[in-house]
C-alpha cells in the first residue's frame, strides 16, 4: 500500500509544476493573458469524463498483467509523452517553422496545448486506478482503507512540496545545460529541468509498483453478463445515474452543491493565476522579463508554503469543527478568510505599484513588506484550502446517509458542482480581466465576492449535522481538486 500510495507523490509533483509554471509559460509562447485560462478547461473536462471511463474499464480489465497495472503503465507513458511535448514545444515549433522573433509562435502553442491536455488526461488516468488499487489491497478492511488513504494523502503533500520547491528555484537548468536553446529561454529551460525530475520520480515509483506489487488477473464471476456490458462506457452509465439522482435529490444536497459551486468560483481564479499575479502585479514584470520570471519562482515558493500549511491544517479539521460549533460554521469562517485574502491581493498590488513608481529599482525585487505580505497570503490560504478539501465531502457523506442515498453517487454529484464552476471560470476569467484593463485583480475580486457569498449561504442554507455524524470527517482524507 505504501508503494502504490507513493505514486501520488509523482502525480502531484507534476501537477504542482502545472499549477505554478504553465500559465506563465504559455504566455511566453505568445498566448495573450485573456486567453490563457481557456487552456485550463481540460482539467475539469478530463476529470468529469476520463476518470469514469478509466474507472469502469479498470474494474473489468481481464489482462494477465492485472486490473490496475495496465492503466498505471499507460498513464505513466502518457505523462512522459506530455512532458516532452510541453517542455520542447518551443523547440519543436521552431523546427516546424515558427519565427522566434515574433511574439506569437502558433506551432509551439499548438504543441503545448496538445501536451497540456494529454498531461491532464494522464494524471486522471493514473489517480483513479491507484486509488482503486488501494481498495483492492485493503480487501474491504475499513482500518486498512483508512490507512491507505492516509498514505495517499501524505504522498500527495510530499509531491506538492517537492513540485513547488522545484518551481521556486531558478537554477535547475544549470544541471541540464542542453535545455537552454535559441527558442527556449532560461524560464523555459527551468521548466524542462523540473519536468525531467518529475518524470524520473514518477517512472521510478511506477516501476516499483509494476514489478513488486501483485495485481491478480480479474476473472469475472458472470462472463456472459460482463460480455453484454463490455460495449458500454462508464460515462453513459454515470451520466444516466446522475440524471436519475438529480430528480430524487434531497434539499440538503442541493444546498451543499450550491454552496460548493460558489466556493469553487472563488477558488479557481487563484488556481489559474497565482504565480502570474506574482510575476505581473507583485514583481512588476512582463512575460519574458527577468522580473516576471523572478515573481513566478517566488509564487512557487508561496505555493510550497501553502502546501505545508494545508497538510498541517488537514490534521485539525475535526477538533476545529467542534471548537466553532460545527463543520458548517467552520466552512463559513474559512470562507471569510478566503474572501479577505483574495481582497488583500488588491492592497498588496497597490502598495507594490506605488513603491515601484517611487523607486524603479524595486521592479523584480519588491520590498520586504510586499514580499512578506505575498508569502503570508499564500500561507494563510492553506487554512481554507484544507477545509475545502474535506468538509464538503464529509457533509455530502452525512447528508446522503441521512436521506438514504448512495454515498458514491452523492460524491459524484458533488464533483459535478466542482468541475462545472471550474469550466465557467476558465472560460470567463481571462476575458473578464481584459474587460477591466488586464491583469489578474478583476478575477481575484470576483473570487473574494464569491467567497463571501458562500460563507453567508453556508450558514443560512446548510442543515446542521448531528454530532455523531460529524465524526465521519476524521475518516476522510485530503482530496485533489483536478
Amino acid at each position: 500500500m505504501v508503494a502504490v500510495s507513493s505514486i501520488a507523490a509523482g502525480i502531484q509533483f507534476g501537477w504542482a509544476l502545472q499549477l505554478s509554471l504553465l500559465t506563465p509559460y504559455v504566455q511566453t509562447l505568445g498566448v495573450p493573458h485573456a486567453w490563457a485560462s481557456f487552456i485550463w478547461l481540460c482539467g475539469p473536462i478530463s476529470g468529469l469524463l476520463v476518470q469514469p471511463i478509466v474507472g469502469y474499464s479498470s474494474d473489468r480489465c481481464q489482462s494477465a498483467f492485472g486490473r490496475r497495472r495496465p492503466f498505471i503503465l499507460a498513464g505513466t507513458i502518457a505523462v512522459a509523452i506530455a512532458i516532452i511535448l510541453i517542455g520542447y514545444a518551443a523547440d519543436i515549433g521552431q523546427l516546424a517553422g515558427d519565427d522566434i522573433t515574433q511574439k506569437t509562435r502558433p506551432r509551439a502553442v499548438a504543441i503545448f496545448v496538445v501536451g497540456f491536455w494529454i498531461l491532464d488526461v494522464a494524471n486522471n488516468m493514473l489517480q483513479g486506478p491507484c486509488r482503486a488499487f488501494l481498495g483492492d489491497l485493503a480487501a474491504g478492511d475499513q482500518k486498512k482503507t483508512r490507512t491507505a488513504n492516509s498514505f495517499f494523502s501524505f504522498f500527495m503533500a510530499v509531491g506538492n512540496v517537492l513540485g513547488y520547491a522545484a518551481g521556486s528555484y531558478d537554477g535547475l537548468h544549470k544541471i541540464f545545460p542542453f535545455t537552454e536553446t535559441e527558442a527556449c529561454n532560461v524560464f523555459c529551460a527551468n521548466l524542462k529541468s523540473c519536468f525531467f525530475f518529475s518524470i524520473v520520480l514518477l517512472l521510478a515509483l511506477c516501476i516499483i509498483v509494476l514489478t513488486c506489487v501483485n495485481d491478480p488477473q480479474y476473472i469475472p464471476s458472470n462472463p456472459e453478463k460482463e460480455a453484454e456490458e463490455a460495449g458500454k462506457t462508464q460515462v453513459s452509465c454515470f451520466m444516466g445515474e446522475v440524471c436519475v439522482a438529480f430528480k430524487g435529490l434531497q434539499r440538503p444536497m442541493w444546498m451543499l452543491m450550491l454552496v460548493t459551486a460558489i466556493n469553487w468560483v472563488a477558488w479557481f481564479p487563484y488556481v489559474l493565476f497565482d504565480t502570474d499575479w506574482m510575476g505581473r502585479e507583485v514583481y512588476g514584470g512582463d512575460v519574458g522579463q527577468k522580473a516576471y520570471d523572478a515573481g513566478v519562482h517566488a509564487g512557487s515558493l508561496g505555493l510550497m508554503l501553502n502546501s505545508v500549511v494545508l497538510a498541517v491544517m488537514s490534521l485539525g479539521v475535526e477538533p476545529l469543527g467542534r471548537l466553532v460549533g460545527g463543520v458548517k460554521w467552520l466552512w463559513a469562517i474559512v470562507n471569510v478568510i478566503l474572501a479577505a485574502c483574495m481582497a488583500l491581493t488588491v492592497l498588496i498590488t497597490k502598495i507594490a505599484e506605488q513603491q515601484r513608481a517611487l523607486n524603479p529599482a524595486l521592479i523584480g525585487n519588491p520590498s520586504m513588506e510586499v514580499k512578506g505580505g505575498a508569502m503570508a497570503f499564500f500561507s494563510v490560504l492553506g487554512i481554507p484550502l484544507a477545509i475545502t478539501y474535506s468538509v464538503p465531502f464529509a457533509l455530502a457523506s452525512i447528508y446522503s446517509s441521512s436521506s438514504g442515498a448512495g454515498q458514491g453517487l452523492s460524491l459524484g454529484l458533488l464533483n459535478v458542482s466542482i468541475v462545472i464552476p471550474q469550466m465557467i471560470v476558465s472560460a470567463i476569467s481571462g476575458p473578464w480581466d481584459a474587460w477591466f484593463g488586464g491583469g489578474n485583480l478583476p478575477a481575484f475580486v470576483l473570487g473574494a465576492v464569491a467567497a463571501a457569498l458562500s460563507a453567508i449561504l453556508a450558514v443560512i442554507l446548510l442543515p446542521t449535522p448531528k454530532k455523531e455524524d460529524e465524526a465521519k470527517i476524521s475518516s476522510l482524507s485530503m482530496g485533489s481538486f483536478h
